[in-house]
C-alpha cells in the first residue's frame, strides 16, 4: 500500500485551514488551565504523526541513495552529493536536523532482501509502534542510542527483549502510564549495563567516539559539538584553568597609587568584579589560547604563512561606531562590527587595497603594526599580564595593544604598548576602561561603575613589587 499523496495534501490543507485563524490570533490564551494542558497533548499526537511520516520517508530516501540501490541512486537524480543535502533542499530542514533524522530513520527502517521480502528494521519494535502514534521521536532516539552500541557485542534476541520492554514502558502499555524521557533514558542505561556488564575499553571508546565539529552560524554565533577523549580534555582544562584560576603568585597587575604618601605604605589592591558569567570567561579563555596557537612558531602554516584571521572592512566604515566589516568564516563572509575589525588592526597587519569604479585594484599597500618578539618580551616582562585589575590572564595569552592607536599616530614601541586579554582588547572601546602612559609606565582608568572617581593608578607589576617589598 501507498502514500495516499492527494489525502496526504488535502489532510495537510485541513489542519491548516484549523489552525491558521487560531494560531495568527494567538487563541491559546484564551484557553483554561485544562483546556490548554488537552490541547498540549493533542497537538504533541499529531506531531507524532507527522515524526512518524518523517522518519519513514526519510529512510526510504536514505535507502535510495545507496550506491547499487538503482542504476542512477535518488540523490544523483535530484542532483544532490548525499541523502543530508537532498532532505536539506527538499524539507528546506538545516544540515543537522536533516542529519539526525537519517541517523534515526536508519535505525527503524525495514529493507528488502534479495529474495523480496522485507528484513526487520533495527528497532522494528519501535518501528511498529511509530506507526501508531504514540511513539515520540525523542523515546526513539532515546532507545536508539542505548541500543545501537550494542549489537556487536550482544545477541539479537536480548537486544530485541531489551527494546521490547523499553518501548512498551514508553507508550505505557497495560495501564501503565507512559514513562518520561528521563526515565527511560535511566531504563535503557540499565538495560545496556545489564547486557553488557563489561563494556567496552575505555580507550577503544573513546577513540571510536571522539569528535569535533564547529556548527552552522546561529545569530552570529557559531556551535562547537564534539566529544573528546580524556587526556584531551585534561589539557583543555588545565589551560583554562591556567587562566581562569586566580594565580596564587602576586604576578598580575595590581591598581597601586601612582605617588604613594609614604616609603612604608603597602600598594593599595582593588578588586574588581568581573561582570562575566562562567561560560563567558571560558569562551574568552578559549579566544586567547587560540591566537596563542596561532601565532606559535610551532604553529603550522596555511599558504607558506601562520593561519590569519582575514577581516574586511570598507575605509569609511572603520571609523564609524556603526560601522560593518566582514570575516572569512565557515560558511562565508560574516557580518561583524567595525569594532572587531580596530581590535583586529590593533595587533596586526593591515592591507589597504585601492579598487576603481570597476572594481579593479588600483593600489595595494600594507602596513605591519605587530609588535616585535623582543618588544613583547620586554612588555610582558613589565606588565605580567592583563593590565585591565582583576584581570588574571598571564602574559602568554595576551595581546599587545596600542595605547595610543596606530591609526593616530602611535608607534608600535614598548612605550605605547600595553597587554590585554582577548576579552580586553576586544572590548577596551566601550567597557569604560581607558589606558595611558606615563613616562612609559601603564596608568589604568576604571569607568564609574567601578569608582566614581575615576582616578588614575599605575597597573606596573614591577613598581608594585617594589612597594610591597618596602613596606615590608
Amino acid at each position: 500500500m501507498t502514500f495516499p499523496l492527494a489525502d496526504l495534501r488535502d489532510i495537510a490543507a485541513v489542519l491548516g485551514d484549523a489552525l491558521r485563524e487560531p494560531l495568527d490570533r494567538e487563541g491559546h490564551r484564551a484557553l483554561s488551565d485544562h483546556d490548554l494542558v488537552e490541547t498540549l497533548k493533542v497537538v504533541e499526537e499529531i506531531g507524532r504523526w507527522a515524526d512518524a511520516a518523517r522518519l519513514g520517508i526519510a529512510g526510504e530516501v536514505g535507502r535510495r541513495s545507496e550506491p547499487g540501490a538503482a542504476d542512477v541512486t535518488l540523490t544523483a537524480a535530484f542532483g544532490c552529493d548525499s541523502p543530508i543535502e537532498l532532505l536539506e533542499r527538499a524539507a528546506h530542514v538545516s544540515n543537522a536536523t536533516a542529519r539526525a533524522r537519517l541517523r534515526t530513520a536508519r535505525a527503524v527502517t525495514t529493507r528488502p532482501t534479495l529474495t523480496g521480502q522485507d528484513r526487520p528494521a533495527p528497532l522494528d519494535h519501535a518501528r511498529r509502534e511509530l506507526a501508531t502514534g504514540r511513539l515520540s521521536l525523542d523515546a526513539v532516539t532515546t532507545i536508539m542510542d542505548a541500543l545501537r552500541p550494542l549489537q556487536r557485542r550482544c545477541s539479537a534476541d536480548d537486544l530485541a527483549a531489551a527494546e521490547a520492554e523499553l518501548v512498551q514502558a514508553a507508550v505505557g502499555e497495560s495501564g501503565a502510564p507512559p514513562c518520561s524521557i528521563y526515565e527511560l533514558r535511566i531504563m535503557a542505561q540499565t538495560w545496556a549495563l545489564f547486557l553488557d556488564p563489561d563494556g567496552t575499553l575505555p580507550d577503544e571508546d573513546s577513540e571510536r567516539m571522539r569528535t569535533f565539529r564547529l556548527g552552522r552560524e546561529r545569530n552570529s554565533l557559531f556551535p562547537l559539538h564534539g566529544n573528546v577523549t580524556a587526556d584531551v580534555a585534561a589539557a583543555l582544562q588545565r589551560l583554562l584553568d591556567a587562566q581562569l584560576i586566580p594565580r596564587v603568585q602576586d604576578r598580575a597587575p595590581r591598581f597601586v597609587d601612582v605617588e604613594p604618601s609614604g616609603a612604608g605604605e603597602s600598594a593599595a589592591d582593588e578588586h574588581v568584579r568581573d561582570p562575566r558569567t562562567a561560560d563567558q570567561k571560558r569562551h574568552d579563555a578559549f579566544a586567547g589560547l587560540l591566537a596563542a596557537a596561532a601565532a606559535s612558531a610551532d604553529s603550522p602554516t596555511l599558504g607558506g604563512a601562520p593561519p590569519t584571521l582575514m577581516v574586511t572592512v570598507a575605509a569609511d566604515q572603520l571609523e564609524r561606531a556603526d560601522g560593518v566589516a566582514f570575516v572569512d568564516g565557515p560558511d562565508g563572509e560574516v557580518p561583524v562590527s567595525a569594532t572587531f575589525a580596530r581590535h583586529i588592526g590593533c595587533h596586526g597587519t593591515i592591507h589597504r587595497v585601492a579598487l576603481g569604479a570597476n572594481g579593479r585594484i588600483r593600489a595595494l599597500a600594507v602596513t605591519d603594526r605587530v609588535f616585535t618578539h623582543w618588544q613583547r618580551k620586554a612588555i610582558a616582562a613589565r606588565d605580567g599580564g592583563c593590565v585591565i585589575p582583576g584581570c588574571r590572564v598571564r602574559a602568554a595569552w595576551c595581546e599587545i595593544h596600542h595605547v595610543v592607536e596606530y591609526a593616530r599616530g602611535g608607534p608600535t614601541q614598548v612605550d605605547n604598548g600595553v597587554m590585554l586579554c582577548w576579552h580586553h582588547h576586544r572590548t577596551i572601546e566601550t567597557s569604560g576602561w581607558e589606558i595611558r602612559m606615563l613616562d612609559g609606565v601603564p596608568q589604568v582608568r576604571p569607568p564609574t561603575w567601578v569608582d566614581q572617581r575615576r582616578p588614575w593608578r599605575s597597573a606596573n607589576r614591577v613598581l608594585h613589587n617594589d612597594l610591597r617589598v618596602r613596606s615590608a
